[in-house]
C-alpha cells in the first residue's frame, strides 16, 4: 500500500528517476493529501532520482550558443528544461526532509512542486517540437549542490536556494524572453512569462518560511542572510537585477539595498 501522506508522497516523487514520471508525481501533489508534519523519515538512497541523461558537466562545459540558430535556441530551452527539473527535485526534498514545520509549510511547497512540474512538462513539450529531448545536451548541476550543502539545516536552504539561488532567475527571465522573442520564438517566451509569474510566488514562499524561521529563531534576517551565504560558500551575485520581480516577491527595501551594495563591491573586486 502506498503511504497516502504527503511528505511521504513528495519522498517518493524525489526519488523517480524518469523525468516525465517525476513531474507528473509533482503534479499530484494536491491538498487532500494528510500531512504528518512530525514524521522524520530515514534518509534512503538514491537522492535525488535521475536519469542517466543529461551527462552532468562543470558550469564552464556547458556551451553558449547564440539563439539566433534553432540549435542554440534549442540548447537554452534545454538548459531551462534542467533547471525546472532541479527545482521539482528542490521542492520534493524540503517537503520531505524537514519535520516540524505548520501544515502550511508544505501546502506552500507542495504548491510549488506542481508549479515546477508544470514549468518542466511546459519546456519539453516545446523542445520536442524542435526535434530534441531532454538529456540530449550536457547539463551542470549547481543547483543541487546548494541542496547538498544546506541538508542539515532549513534556515540555510530558504536562504540560499529560494531566495539566492532560483531568485536569479527573476532577473534572467526579462533577459530570456526577450531573446527568445527576438529570435521569432514567441511559444517559446510565452512560456517564460508563466514562469516568471509563477516563480515570483515560489522565491516569496521561500521569503515568507525565511523570516517565519528567523522571527522564531530570534535572529535579523539580513545579517543572518550573509553568515549563511558565507558560511555554505554561496556565489556572489552580479546584476542587473528585475528589482520589481525582487519587490514583488517579498524582498525588502532594506534587502534589496544590501543586494545592490555587495553586486557594486563584487564588481569592483572583478575590476
Amino acid at each position: 500500500m502506498i503511504d497516502a501522506s504527503l511528505r511521504s508522497r513528495a519522498l517518493s516523487a524525489l526519488l523517480e528517476s524518469e523525468p516525465a514520471a517525476k513531474a507528473a508525481a509533482a503534479r499530484r501533489l494536491d491538498d487532500t493529501l494528510v500531512i504528518d508534519t512530525a514524521m522524520v523519515m530515514a534518509v534512503p538512497a538514491g537522492i535525488p532520482g535521475r536519469p542517466h541523461r543529461p551527462e552532468l558537466v562543470p558550469p564552464h562545459k556547458v556551451k553558449s550558443r547564440s539563439v539566433g540558430s534553432p540549435q542554440g535556441r534549442a540548447a537554452l530551452i534545454h538548459s531551462l528544461c534542467h533547471i525546472e527539473f532541479n527545482a521539482i527535485n528542490l521542492a520534493l526534498d524540503v517537503l520531505w526532509r524537514f519535520p516540524g514545520m505548520p501544515d502550511a509549510f508544505y501546502r506552500d511547497w507542495a504548491k510549488v512542486a506542481r508549479e515546477e512540474g508544470l514549468h518542466f512538462e511546459l519546456l519539453c513539450a516545446h523542445l520536442q517540437a524542435m526535434g530534441y529531448a531532454y538529456g540530449d545536451m550536457p547539463a551542470h548541476d549547481g543547483l543541487w549542490e546548494m541542496a547538498e550543502r544546506t541538508r542539515e539545516d532549513l534556515l540555510a536552504r530558504l536562504a540560499l536556494v529560494p531566495r539566492t539561488l532560483e531568485a536569479r532567475g527573476l532577473d534572467a527571465s526579462p533577459i530570456v524572453r526577450d531573446k527568445l522573442s527576438g529570435a521569432g520564438d514567441e511559444a517559446a517566451a510565452a512560456i517564460i512569462d508563466i514562469i516568471l509569474r509563477d516563480e515570483i510566488g515560489h522565491v516569496a514562499t521561500g521569503n515568507r518560511w525565511y523570516r517565519h524561521l528567523c522571527t522564531q529563531r530570534g535572529l535579523d534576517p539580513i545579517a543572518s542572510f550573509r553568515m549563511l551565504a558565507e558560511r555554505y560558500r554561496a556565489p556572489r551575485l552580479r546584476g542587473p537585477f528585475n528589482l520589481p520581480a525582487r519587490r514583488a516577491a517579498g524582498f525588502s527595501d532594506e534587502e534589496l539595498d544590501a543586494l545592490l551594495q555587495e553586486a557594486a563591491t563584487t564588481s569592483q573586486d572583478h575590476g
